[in-house]
């Protein structure tokens, strides 16, 4: 990758049921089940929808 870093464009706070197929596809997983997989851990219950994109230095 090139030099850069990370940009926040926005977080939401949203429910297990707001986990959908087409959001765990969109996000670069096969199938919600293999998003839960990855992003489920622990005990808690709070859930964040977090939309980031990436930019290159200089630009």
């Amino acid at each position: 990758m090139d030099e850069g870093e990370i940009v926040i464009d926005s977080i939401e706070s949203i429910t297990l049921n707001d986990v959908t197929h087409d959001l765990a596809v969109e996000s670069g997983f096969q199938s919600r089940a293999d998003l839960l997989k990855v992003a489920k851990h622990g005990s808690g219950e709070n859930i964040y929808l977090i939309r980031f994109h990436y930019r290159t230095a200089g630009v």
